[in-house]
């Protein structure tokens, strides 16, 4: 019940209690004389969750669980983590945007995303396994060359595996499978490493669906955007450390 309460408590439902520094936020509802606030009339079943969630805060508030050790360092927890996300943001905002150049340079870099982008229909064995177990597996996909013929492989192996069929685009694929998938022709299969051991893939079909610089543009700018500020990020908490003083339990103890 506490978990629960706490994610209802912490949702970013868009409405919350009355603030008198957010004096351009409009009162929605009230409840037993709270009032709820929000910058704009929420949809009904936003509302309706928000006073749900009002109901129960003021239930717990009145039973004393912000008291509560456990779930007082909870919040505590989940306070310390938005503001370390919010001074990242902050940060952030101060970082140029990705230029022409760069998006240039990433759409050259990676033709199997845009310039040669392919829509791929492909059937696939998820192989449970441990990691040398992949080279075995390769060096028998590579013999028998024949997807159900390796399943059955698999299945003399009592190896853990499942069978799946997908049609996704080169974006939603791992980046490192794409320069062999793009070289290989329908019935041709390949062995990944991947979660939870490795992937044996045929390709069924392959569709060209290409997007031109101009098109790819707001997604290159968006994936830099983010990677800069994960830069950001570690390079700000390097420096950080680097003018604190950080000190270790078994540091402590030894005094």
């Amino acid at each position: 019940m506490r978990i629960a309460l706490l994610l209802l408590v912490l949702a970013p439902l868009g409405c919350g209690r009355a603030d008198a520094n957010r004096p351009a936020l409009q009162v929605v509802a009230r409840v037993n004389g709270v009032e709820i606030t929000a910058p704009r009339k929420p949809s009904e079943q936003a509302l309706e969750k928000v006073i749900d969630r009002e109901l129960l805060v003021q239930q717990a508030l009145e039973a004393g669980l912000d008291r509560d050790p456990q779930l007082a360092r909870a919040l505590d927890e989940s306070r310390r983590q938005l503001l370390a996300q919010a001074w990242i943001e902050r940060r952030a905002a101060a970082a140029p945007q990705a230029s022409r150049e760069e998006v240039h340079a990433f759409y050259a870099q990676n033709p199997a995303l845009f310039a040669e982008r392919r829509v791929y229909r492909l059937q696939e064995l998820v192989v449970s396994a441990q990691p040398g177990m992949i080279e075995v597996l390769r060096s028998e996909i590579g013999r028998s060359r024949d997807f159900d013929a390796a399943a059955a492989w698999l299945r003399s192996r009592n190896a853990k595996f499942s069978i799946a069929r997908s049609v996704q685009p080169a974006e939603q694929l791992p980046l490192a499978w794409l320069p062999q998938l793009a070289r290989m022709s329908p019935g041709e299969i390949a062995v990944f490493a991947a979660p939870p051991g490795a992937s044996v893939i045929q390709l069924v079909h392959a569709d060209d669906a290409p997007l031109s610089e101009r098109q790819a543009a707001p997604v290159i700018e968006q994936f830099l955007a983010g990677r800069k500020r994960m830069e950001l990020a570690a390079a700000e908490v390097k420096r950080l450390r680097g003018a604190a003083r950080i000190e270790y339990a078994d540091d402590i103890r030894a005094r």
